[in-house]
């Protein structure tokens, strides 16, 4: 199954290279299924390619949609023109700081790819596609890596470790073994035997699941724009705002330099901007709370916590991964566990005779005011405190006590996204049913890119699908409780 030749109007001259390429090749469904079925179900996406070539280029035209206007060019923006022009689709893509960049949620060094959902209500759904995303991840490495010559994808093996057994555990096994995922269950010996450099002394079970691995985020994220570049996407890198809407129609976006940009539909996918352009549609609809990540330097010819001799990690509230050798950001830790509780005040002896008050009610200190600053993206600081640097060494030292002085080499931060149902958001706006909006990535949007890519591209361009897709991805009604 292969691309056919990006049309004649673009000037393009990789475009021959391209359209050799067999890029997405996944067995399972063929491409006559797809066009059979529309846009694949949730557990027929695991196994499903796109829908491609003179075909995918004659649904563009029916559906009326012929220039695609998509906003933000992370992750899912990114993907969605990627496919969008491989069906035939002109695309100009904006982004106000280009691919990849520090701000934006694709902007860390690494993101983990795995399937482990069992603490997901969402997890029937997106366990399927977490399985398909990891395959399209892996044929993205081995076309593309050789012609940027680096590598984009780790298949590190991903071990999630507990003292005790508990629902997460037992419902990713369940969702597991209902899509045929690889995996093994094993105890906390074989736990030290295998990985000795963990502090796993108190771990009682483990689930592996051994082809999870790990993206360079920022290198992919600007990849899959070049890519698409090359396939004759505009990439435009300046900020957009919301153009005016009449009778249910957006009449284009509009540049800061006051020059505006029409289309024939738009895809708003850009993260935690999202709250910026639809104040009224998204401000109690999800949260764009900050995650941090500190990368330690491992000592000096120690290979065992580097790729491939460790796998990704996961502990209550930490996850994490092994340095990978292609850059060396860092042995990677996010999140923390909390400082030891100090100590009781002394009890001062009681002398007969003397009355004792009474005790007074333990009073919690006032939560710090929130800094409406740090809920915007542009104007957010991304320095790690200290407190979280501190958190993150703590867990080094119990769990990793080799790396307990390592140097601290970086921290990342970045905003993500949640939703009020805990669900991605891929839906029409409200007064406007040629633009979409597409986000609410949850914390593990990144990881689904190519797979919501395709998914979004054939819902712009007319495809409908699996209707239960449709509702799960449909705008929520409930909203967050407003602050007071």
């Amino acid at each position: 199954m292969k691309y056919d030749r990006v049309p004649s109007d673009v000037e393009t001259p990789d475009a021959d290279a391209i359209a050799r390429r067999e890029f997405f090749k996944i067995a399972g469904v063929g491409a006559g299924a797809l066009l059979a079925t529309g846009c694949a179900t949730g557990s027929t996406f695991a196994h499903a390619a796109p829908v491609q070539g003179i075909e995918s280029q004659r649904r563009a035209r029916d559906s009326g949609v012929g220039h695609v206007v998509v906003i933000g060019a992370g992750a899912w923006g990114g993907w969605t023109a990627y496919h969008l022009r491989a069906r035939g689709a002109r695309v100009t893509l904006i982004d106000a700081y280009g691919a990849g960049n520090s701000r934006s949620t694709s902007g860390d060094e690494t993101r983990g790819v795995r399937s482990s959902y069992g603490d997901r209500a969402v997890g029937e759904l997106w366990t399927p596609w977490a399985r398909s995303a990891l395959e399209r991840w892996r044929l993205f490495e081995a076309e593309w890596g050789p012609v940027f010559k680096t590598k984009f994808f780790h298949e590190t093996g991903d071990v999630i470790m507990r003292a005790a057994d508990e629902p997460f555990i037992k419902n990713t096994i369940d969702l597991w073994k209902a899509n045929g995922v690889k995996h093994e269950v094993i105890n906390g010996a074989e736990v030290r035997k295998r990985w000795p450099v963990i502090g796993a002394d108190d771990i009682t079970i483990a689930i592996t699941e051994p082809d999870a691995g790990v993206v360079r985020a920022r290198a992919s994220t600007q990849a899959v724009a070049a890519i698409g570049q090359s396939m004759g996407v505009k990439l435009v890198v300046g900020r957009a705002h919301l153009g005016s809407i009449r009778n249910g129609q957006l009449d284009g976006v509009v540049m800061d330099d006051g020059t505006t940009i029409r289309g024939d539909a738009y895809v708003f996918a850009c993260g935690p901007w999202l709250k910026k352009l639809f104040p009224a549609l998204m401000e109690n609809r999800m949260r764009v709370p900050l995650g941090y990540v500190c990368y330690f330097g491992v000592p000096e010819g120690d290979t065992r916590f580097t790729y491939p001799n460790l796998p990704s990690f996961n502990f209550p509230g930490v996850t994490g991964w092994p340095v990978l050798p292609v850059d060396a950001r860092g042995f990677r830790v996010r999140g923390a566990i909390a400082p030891p509780a100090p100590p009781a005040p002394p009890t001062p002896p009681i002398v007969a005779g003397t009355p004792v008050a009474a005790a007074k009610p333990a009073v919690s200190p006032p939560a710090p005011p929130v800094d409406p600053l740090q809920g915007d993206p542009d104007t957010s600081t991304r320095w790690a405190s200290q407190e979280r640097i501190e958190g993150s060494r703590r867990f080094v030292t119990l769990r990793f006590p080799t790396l307990a002085k390592a140097p601290l080499i970086e921290t990342r931060s970045c905003h993500y996204e949640s939703s009020v149902n805990q669900n991605f958001i891929i839906d029409r706006l409200p007064d406007a049913h040629n633009a979409w909006i597409a986000g609410v990535g949850q914390a593990e949007g990144f990881k689904f890119g190519p797979v919501v890519g395709d998914y979004v591209a054939q819902r712009v361009l007319g495809i409908e699908g699996d209707a239960k897709l449709v509702k799960a991805f449909k705008m929520p009604t409930e909203e967050y409780e407003k602050p007071k």
